[in-house]
């Protein structure tokens, strides 16, 4: 239906308005941790014999450029540019061989995390990964017919023009098809629900990398929108100086958050 549609009669969007989500409100956000071989090995982490899943609260949806709140009490603010698989009907029990037919297409995730709530103060990561504003999602949804092998994207983020995370697709532990089938069989997926499929790896020693930017630092870089917190008693970070990206067949998708 979409590649029906003729993009030049489509009405012009004018001004500067802001750019929503690229799904309506999903009924289910749903993330896979450590699905990367790069990544488990960087953290000297085994292998998993299955997917670790959890859920991102839906008030941690939101559009690719919108303002990201940082928690009260935040010391270790994370971003993680992952693919995200975009449901395209009601999935439930959905056999592997049937998985693709479930798939309408994929989007830029970035799961914006806490890694102090996430690793030390107890209990499942949720805490760390459901934060308000902590989903940025988007812009654009590539319908599944334009990607000709999902196991073969680069995937990177750069934080204020230098760039921490590169890797791939091809380093899933368990890909597309996998977990479309896998996660249909313990929650009932719906049209617009999004898979965060894990991140990849970090470039060089995670511990190099920016920690937080803490309060007051603003830092500006041509294309991107600087850091500030204006309210000490909320602390919001507009984190338009955090770029993540994936690129396919030349083309740079985007999501800032």
């Amino acid at each position: 239906m979409i590649a029906g549609i003729d993009a030049a009669r489509l009405p012009k969007i004018l001004g500067n308005p802001r750019i929503g989500p690229c799904v309506v409100r999903p009924v289910n956000y749903v993330c896979i941790g450590l699905n990367y071989a790069d990544h488990a090995a960087e953290t000297g982490n085994p292998i998993p014999k299955e997917p670790i899943v959890f859920l991102k609260s839906l008030s941690a949806f939101c559009g690719p450029n919108d303002d990201v709140k940082l928690p009260r009490g935040s010391t270790k603010l994370d971003w993680e540019v992952e693919l995200g698989i975009v449901m395209g009907k009601t999935a439930r029990y959905v056999p592997e061989h049937e998985a693709m037919d479930y798939v309408a297409g994929y989007c830029v995730c970035n799961d914006v995390s806490e890694r102090e709530y996430q690793l030390e103060r107890g209990g499942t990561w949720d805490k760390g990964k459901g934060c308000e504003t902590f989903g940025p999602t988007g812009p654009w949804v590539v319908t599944k017919d334009e990607v000709s092998d999902p196991q073969d994207l680069p995937l990177w983020t750069e934080v204020n023009g230098k760039r921490y995370q590169d890797g791939s697709t091809q380093t899933m532990i368990f890909n597309v098809v996998k977990l479309v089938s896998y996660v249909s069989h313990f929650i009932t997926l719906h049209a617009g629900d999004v898979i965060a499929t894990g991140y990849a790896a970090w470039r060089g020693r995670r511990d190099q990398a920016e920690p937080g930017l803490p309060e007051g630092r603003r830092r500006d870089a041509p294309g991107y929108r600087g850091i500030r917190y204006p309210d000490p008693a909320y602390r919001r970070a507009l984190n338009r100086g955090r770029e993540s990206a994936w690129k396919r067949r030349g083309s740079l998708m985007h999501v800032r958050c």
